[in-house]
């Protein structure tokens, strides 16, 4: 298996594949011709936006001289062909969402046993990439969430890597919720005894044949403390 664990494959503002950081290059590398591509729902009660996904990523893929021998997207209504689906994917797609929702539909499925010895490219999207480590951070996006005492910031993963991943600090990092700022009154404290790597877009971990890369804009948040440890177009083994 090979993974592409990014904060957004595509350029910002357009579906079109983004190849700063070698990741075009590096998914062509990777991906097993034909292929298949499997896009699994973040929220499977409510799929729209992913079929629409599907289809921007049908033609982007197209653009980069990529084509699909088929698409399919796990919702609801077809979860009972998970396993037949996976199967038969050579590309899955963890789509972006609310990372709580797509954590419970995840394990629902049995998402990390389907995973086992499967043999294809994942690539992962916001929410997807930090549902892939073995323990997940679910920072905190919906209104309500930094003040419930009930919400879980940590949820067991499909356990592809051991790094948890937040997305999009381009956009993020000067956000609040709940009357709080998002990084440094929420995460920074979450981040007390642990490392979240903070990628921008453009910014993924590359991990294959057992081993892991960090490219990309990214900053490592460890005991409340945020430093820059990969610039754009650079590698960082991890």
């Amino acid at each position: 298996m090979t993974y592409f664990l990014t904060s957004s494959p595509c350029v910002v503002g357009s579906p079109a594949l983004n190849p700063v950081n070698d990741f075009v290059n590096e998914l062509k590398k990777a991906l097993p011709e034909p292929c298949s591509a499997l896009f699994i729902c973040s929220d499977p009660d409510q799929p729209s936006l992913t079929y629409g996904f599907a289809e921007d990523m049908r033609d982007s893929f197209a653009q980069i001289g990529v084509t699909f021998t088929g698409t399919a997207v796990l919702e609801r209504k077809n979860q009972d062909q998970c396993g037949e689906l996976t199967a038969n994917a050579g590309l899955i797609f963890l789509v972006g969402g609310h990372v709580p929702t797509q954590n419970a539909f995840f394990q629902e499925i049995g998402l990390r046993e389907r995973l086992w010895g499967w043999d294809g490219v994942i690539v992962g999207v916001s929410a997807g990439s930090m549902n892939a480590a073995e323990v997940v951070y679910a920072q905190p996006e919906e209104p309500g969430e930094a003040v419930d005492p009930e919400y879980r910031r940590f949820l067991p993963g499909l356990g592809l890597t051991r790094h948890n991943i937040i997305p999009h600090y381009n956009q993020d990092k000067d956000w609040t919720l709940d009357g709080l700022r998002l990084y440094e009154d929420i995460t920074y404290a979450d981040s007390m005894g642990r490392r979240f790597y903070v990628l921008a877009d453009g910014g993924y971990i590359l991990g294959r044949d057992g081993r892991e890369e960090l490219r990309g804009e990214a900053y490592l948040l460890e005991n409340g403390v945020l430093t820059q440890v990969c610039r754009e177009g650079g590698v960082l083994p991890l």
